[in-house]
C-alpha cells in the first residue's frame, strides 16, 4: 500500500496529546476560506511513501513519542482511507498512539463497504480530531465548498462508537465569530459525552504567502485576525451552551 504524503514534522507539539510525529497527507476536498494548507489540496502531488517507511522514520526518535504518538493530518487524511488504516494498524501494533485530524467530509454512511473499512480504521484509532468548519449547513458551504451532513453523521458516529474525540474549531471574524453560532456548536456538544476537549482556534492570515506563492488568491483578503481576548470570549460562549460553565 502507498500514500501520497505532503510532507512529516518530527516533533509535533498541537496536533493531539503530547510529542507527535505528524504525517501531512496530501490531498483534501475542501476549500476552506481560511485553510493555511492550499498546498496539499491536489490528491496526486506530495512524495509517495509506504506505511513501513513513516513508521522507520517515527522510530529514529521513538524515545519521544512516549507520551505521544502519531498524528494523521492534512489535507484530509480519510480521502486516502485504506492507506491511513494500513499505517494506524502498523502503528497500533507497536504499541503507538493514534491520532486522526480530519473534517469527516468523506464520510459516507450510505456506502456499506465505506462503513466496513471506517469501522476497520475506528479500531486503530486513540483519538479524533474533528474539525467542525460552521453549525449552519448553507454557511458551511459557502465557507467549505461542501455540505455539512456527513460531517455530522460522522461526529455522532463517532459517539456510537465511543471513539474519543476532540473538537477543533476556527473562529473567524465575521465568519464563525457569532454567538448564534457558537452557541449552536456548544449545543451540539451536549450531544456527544465521547468529546473530552475543545479547541478554539483563532483564525490567523500566516497562510496568506503559500497563496501568493502558488498564484493562488488569497480568499480572506483584508479579513482581521482573531485576538486572545475574542479567542477566549468565543469558547466561553461554547462551553456556557455545552453545559461547561
Amino acid at each position: 500500500m502507498e500514500g501520497h504524503i505532503h510532507s512529516l514534522e518530527s516533533f509535533g507539539t498541537v496536533d493531539g496529546p503530547g510529542v507527535r510525529f505528524v504525517v501531512f497527507f496530501q490531498g483534501c476536498p475542501m476549500r476552506c476560506l481560511y485553510c493555511h494548507n492550499p498546498d496539499t489540496w491536489e490528491p496526486e502531488g506530495g512524495q509517495v511513501m509506504e506505511p513501513d517507511a513513516i513508521l522507520d522514520r517515527l522510530e529514529r526518535n521513538r524515545a519521544f513519542y512516549e507520551t505521544g504518538g502519531l498524528t494523521a493530518t492534512g489535507g484530509e487524511p480519510m480521502l486516502q482511507i485504506e492507506f491511513l488504516t494500513e499505517l494506524f494498524e502498523k502503528a497500533a501494533a507497536g504499541g503507538i498512539h493514534t491520532c486522526l485530524d480530519t473534517s469527516g467530509i468523506c464520510f459516507r454512511p450510505e456506502d456499506k463497504a465505506h462503513m466496513e473499512q471506517v469501522d476497520r480504521l475506528l479500531d486503530h484509532t486513540g483519538l479524533v480530531m474533528l474539525d467542525i468548519k460552521h453549525m449552519d449547513p448553507e454557511k458551511h458551504r459557502r465557507l467549505t465548498g461542501h455540505g455539512s451532513d456527513g460531517v455530522f453523521a460522522f461526529a455522532r458516529y463517532l459517539c456510537e462508537k465511543k471513539v474519543p474525540v476532540w473538537i477543533r474549531h476556527v473562529v473567524v471574524p465575521g465568519i464563525t465569530w457569532q454567538r448564534e453560532e457558537l452557541t449552536a456548536l456548544g449545543l451540539f456538544l451536549r450531544e456527544l459525552p465521547n468529546v473530552e476537549k475543545l479547541e478554539i482556534l483563532p483564525y490567523h492570515s500566516m497562510g496568506r504567502v503559500k497563496y501568493r506563492q502558488l498564484g493562488i488568491e488569497y480568499p480572506l483578503e483584508g479579513t482581521p485576525q482573531l485576538g486572545k481576548d475574542e479567542a477566549a470570549e468565543a469558547e466561553e460562549i461554547v462551553k456556557k451552551a455545552w453545559g461547561l460553565s
